[in-house]
């Protein structure tokens, strides 16, 4: 069975909108290291319609061994108001969650989750993420779109930390049994 990670970038007041706002100015060897990292054992990525907009237009120009990998990695689309994609990426048909469901039980390697909103609600409420990676961001946003706002207190087991030279600190997670 494929394991789903959830990688989300969060301000210290708990904001996830815009991370390209602040993000950037913390982009080092060390980032790009854990990000490569959690790419190695995945082969597909799922995303929610803003994200896989934002990325196709981002990361569509860039180039270099990672963004070739992640540009031709796989990419999963849940949206209910795209009707086609680009990029490599192919939309979720029907429920999203279900479709996700067969695809964590198909063969392959480990689906890789960017982005955090509703897809990520819906995920986390079917109890299909394995282990989230929360970057936090030595920044306070002031406003915008909170972590899991409106859900039910869910417990989660630290699995680790990582700290960057950098300020950023990724706190690894995984759902309480």
């Amino acid at each position: 069975m494929r394991k789903i990670l959830e990688s989300t970038f969060v301000s210290l007041d708990g904001v996830i909108s815009n991370p390209q706002d602040y993000s950037p100015t913390y982009w080092d060897d060390e980032h790009f290291g854990y990000s490569a990292s959690l790419m190695e054992g995945a082969d597909a990525q799922l995303l929610g319609r803003v994200t896989y907009e934002g990325f196709a237009d981002a990361w569509s120009q860039r180039t270099g061994e990672m963004a070739d990998h992640f540009n031709n990695m796989k990419k999963y689309v849940a949206s209910r108001t795209l009707t086609e994609t680009t990029w490599n990426a192919e939309l979720l048909q029907g429920d999203a969650v279900e479709a996700v469901r067969r695809l964590k039980e198909s063969e392959g390697g480990n689906l890789i989750k960017f982005g955090t909103g509703e897809f990520s609600k819906a995920l986390l409420d079917a109890k299909l993420v394995d282990e989230y990676h929360f970057w936090i961001f030595p920044v306070i946003a002031g406003s915008g779109d909170r972590l899991f706002d409106g859900l039910p207190m869910t417990h989660l087991d630290l699995l680790g930390t990582t700290t960057f030279k950098s300020g950023i600190v990724v706190h690894k997670l995984a759902p309480k049994a």
